[in-house]
């Protein structure tokens, strides 16, 4: 019997995976404990439907991030540090101020999670981060530390 898995079942699939199973384990175990229905025409089209939806929605959100991507890659991030005189900066740089930097001056609310600076910092200089925006799209950028 073919069903369409509504949750994620160990060891059978995904949601909205189509799936063949027995007529026992879908009818007394599946369909009852509302892990999948049974993939009927209907369902089968409201299934398509969902899945062009889904599509449609990816494609969006990974259009926006290639814009993002583009803006951020345009020009480095600068952040201030209070330095001491031989261009050592107190403390380090974190995430959470890269952050509020690309917030200020790219205009775009990153979290702080996704970001991931490449080397630790402690002077003045260049430097690189990685953005992972979640969908698999992880993107580098450049941010520049200035003395204050």
């Amino acid at each position: 019997m073919q069903v369409i898995l509504i949750k994620y079942v160990d060891n059978l699939g995904a949601i909205n995976d189509l799936v063949t199973v027995k007529n026992g384990y879908a009818r007394n175990y599946l369909i009852p404990q509302k892990f999948a229905v049974e993939a009927s025409p209907s369902n089968l089209k409201q299934l398509e439907e969902k899945l062009k939806v889904k599509a449609k929605k990816e494609a969006t959100m990974l259009a926006e991030i290639n814009k993002v991507t583009e803006v951020l890659k345009a020009s480095p991030v600068k952040l201030t540090a209070k330095t001491g005189t031989s261009n050592k900066i107190f403390g380090s740089i974190t995430s959470l101020q890269i952050a509020r930097a690309i917030r200020e001056q790219k205009g775009y609310d990153i979290d702080r999670k996704h970001i991931a600076i490449v080397e630790e910092v402690k002077e003045l200089g260049t430097y690189k981060a990685t953005i992972d925006f979640g969908n698999g799209t992880v993107t580098e950028i450049d941010f520049e530390v200035v003395g204050e």
